[in-house]
């Protein structure tokens, strides 16, 4: 089988949010379906009220001053100004700093944002990560922007939170706006961005909720094994004899991939088209199904990356648990990735050579291979995937051979910190809100203890990747209700004590022009 490696989606899709791809020794991907993602609630908020669409002239390279440094692009922002209380009374600007995807998608999906616009009678904006989506440099030519090193240089983590700082800055000057607080949301890297930019802007956003944001998730400071043991627990903790079949399968997959006829077996048994099947690209394809059900193991059912019920991971366990299947292992693994792959039931058969990208995903691999080294591909023993050890080797060898870059997997810890994070942040830190669920894998590299009063992190126990910036249903479970609750209390004290702090500067401006006028 081929050795895997999550990175990070959405991954979120920063996925978190978002949304991450698995590497091979061939390629580093987004492995998001081909259908197109609708809205989880368009019922609610129908796609053209949602938002409009702004661009920003955007500036190249914040960092140099070489000639090519001035060169600009159009860099694309959501805007819902429905509920805003408007300049003159500092209402608050609440900015979604975005993931590594098309930011309509993620503007889409992050429903908690437009629920308590109303409650702040805040101003909501998306910014979109500056190479993908539509804001893309190099006259918006794709073909150009990706076409080497020299011109991907300018796609790094440091050189998109300037994107948002210069942005926000110029927007709140435009509205008149400059005592309006800005607080910043983010899901999965985008929470990573979220989390980021509080520390490294403190001038710009007050404060920031950072869902699902594995910023720990690097060499030397988590376990590359904490990502797939998370997996094997999920599933483990559903059914023994669920994680015990897909356990054993792998190697039933390989036996049965290598016999005469095998590969033949293996298409009808998963439904694969015709077009293409190996052993290497099933398993892949399963273990794609497995890592997604975990990440968007949500309490109600989603559409966020397929259409998915309510606890995905439950209904695969109870699927290959059910006895109609027999003994036939792969009967009940496809009856399993069925649910994630094809619940609306109108799918045919399997591509397993689809590699289109409708979000937009693509450049996340130069990003893998540049500054977000992060170790995921670590199997024990126990854990629900083969054995497997993480190899930086193999990542720098791909990346040498398709970038010509050597990666740099401390440049992240240097850039933002992470060691000892607990006493350098109660230091400097402040405002943050770190949310993580521990049935998601990436909850391994997030923050799941409160730093400070002001330096927070909510763990959910049975929540999912960023579960919490989700459109809220009548069906939530009180854990989750209770969990958007106290991040909103936590909101709304904080840009209280902001508003406060505005108006007796203000006062004293006022005092002290009075002062100087009676001087006079």
């Amino acid at each position: 089988m081929k050795k895997i490696a999550m990175e990070f989606v959405f991954l979120w899709l920063s996925l978190f949010f978002f949304l991450s791809p698995p590497i091979s020794s061939a390629t580093i991907r987004h492995r998001f379906p081909s259908s197109i993602i609708r809205p989880e609630q368009l019922s609610v908020y129908e796609e053209n009220q949602l938002y409009r669409t702004e661009y920003f002239t955007q500036i190249l390279d914040h960092f140099d001053f070489h000639p090519q440094s001035y060169q600009v692009f159009q860099q694309r922002y959501l805007v819902n100004d429905t509920y805003w209380g408007g300049a003159e009374k500092n209402s608050p600007i609440f900015v979604y700093t975005g993931n590594e995807g098309d930011i309509e998608w993620f503007a889409q999906n992050t429903g908690f944002m437009f629920e308590i616009a109303p409650r702040f009678k805040a101003l909501l904006v998306f910014i979109e990560h500056r190479f993908y989506g539509k804001s893309i440099p190099f006259g918006g030519d794709e073909d150009v922007a990706n076409s080497n090193s020299s011109t991907l240089g300018y796609l790094s983590s440091t050189q998109a939170l300037a994107d948002y700082a210069t942005l926000i800055i110029d927007l709140k000057k435009n509205l008149t706006a400059t005592d309006s607080p800005v607080f910043v949301f983010g899901g999965s890297y985008g929470g990573m961005l979220a989390a980021w930019f509080r520390l490294k802007y403190p001038h710009v956003a007050m404060g920031a909720l950072a869902s699902s944001a594995p910023i720990l998730n690097f060499e030397n400071l988590t376990s590359p094994y904490s990502f797939n043991d998370i997996i094997t627990q999920d599933f483990r903790s559903e059914s023994e004899n669920c994680y015990k079949v897909i356990k054993e399968s792998w190697q039933k997959i390989d036996d049965t991939a290598k016999q005469r006829g095998g590969l033949e077996s293996l298409r009808k048994s998963f439904r694969i088209c015709k077009n293409y099947i190996s052993g290497d690209a099933l398993e892949n394809w399963l273990e794609t199904a497995y890592i997604y059900s975990a990440m968007t193991d949500y309490p109600t059912p989603s559409n966020f990356l397929n259409p998915l019920p309510a606890y995905p991971i439950k209904q695969m366990c109870k699927a290959i648990d059910d006895p109609k299947n027999g003994d036939d292992m792969f009967a009940k693994l496809y009856a399993a990735v069925n649910i994630y792959y094809n619940y609306s039931g109108t799918a045919t058969c399997f591509d397993l050579n689809d590699d289109s990208d409708p979000h937009g995903l693509g450049g996340w691999t130069w990003q893998a291979c540049t500054e977000m080294i992060m170790p995921t591909d670590g199997n024990n023993k126990q854990s629900i995937f083969p054995p497997s050890e993480w190899s930086y080797t193999d990542r720098a060898s791909f990346c040498n051979d398709y970038f010509d870059v050597e990666p740099r997997p401390n440049w992240i810890s240097t850039e933002f910190g992470g060691y000892d994070i607990k006493r350098v942040l109660k230091r400097f830190g402040s405002n943050i809100i770190f949310f993580n669920g521990l049935r998601d894998p990436w909850s391994g590299g997030g923050v799941l203890k409160s730093i400070s009063r002001s330096m927070i992190a909510i763990v959910a126990e049975k929540g999912a990747h960023h579960v919490d910036l989700r459109f809220s249903s009548s069906e939530d479970p009180e854990w989750l209700r209770n969990v958007r609750k106290r991040e909103v209390k936590t909101i709304g004290k904080w840009l209280s004590r902001f508003s406060m702090s505005t108006e007796w500067k203000k006062r004293c401006r006022v005092s002290q022009m009075a002062l100087e006028t009676v001087r006079l």
